[in-house]
């Protein structure tokens, strides 16, 4: 399995609203740029998408891909992992919820691993524009901002 990397950001909003924006699947097309659609396959018995079927067009990377997504009881973390994809062999994310006063520290984790084989240096510089723009994304959709 590929190496993992992690990267955190300060939003202005509560953990439950941040939680809110992340567990609304259906509506990503909508503020991450590089998610053209989402379909929700099923969901768990509290009414959570489990699996989730993306179509992914990042420039030069485009991809249709199945996830499938594990909520924590506490509301604080989600954590997902791939079941198909056309260009990942593997993909294994979590997003980590930390009250701090009137803000919420996001802290996303993502490991990718693509059918193509690629150097580790390219792969990781991929992986932190991948969430540095996700979570500057979700930051503006939970401030109200997008």
């Amino acid at each position: 399995m590929a190496e993992e990397s992690t990267q955190s950001i300060e939003v202005d909003a509560a953990p439950e609203r941040i939680m809110a924006v992340i567990a609304d699947l259906p509506s990503y097309p909508e503020w991450a740029k590089a998610v053209r659609e989402t379909e929700v396959l099923e969901e768990d018995d509290a009414g959570r998408a489990k699996r989730v079927r993306f179509t992914l067009d990042a420039g030069p990377v485009k991809d249709v891909y199945t996830l499938e997504y594990d909520w924590a009881d506490d509301g604080m973390s989600v954590s997902w992992h791939l079941l198909k994809g056309q260009m990942q062999k593997a993909q294994n994310g979590r997003y980590q919820l930390e009250r701090r006063d009137e803000r919420t520290l996001v802290t996303y984790t993502l490991s990718v691993e693509l059918a193509l084989p690629m150097i580790g240096l390219l792969r990781r510089k991929a992986e932190k524009m991948i969430m540095d723009t996700a979570l500057k994304e979700l930051k503006r959709r939970a401030e109200g901002r997008g």
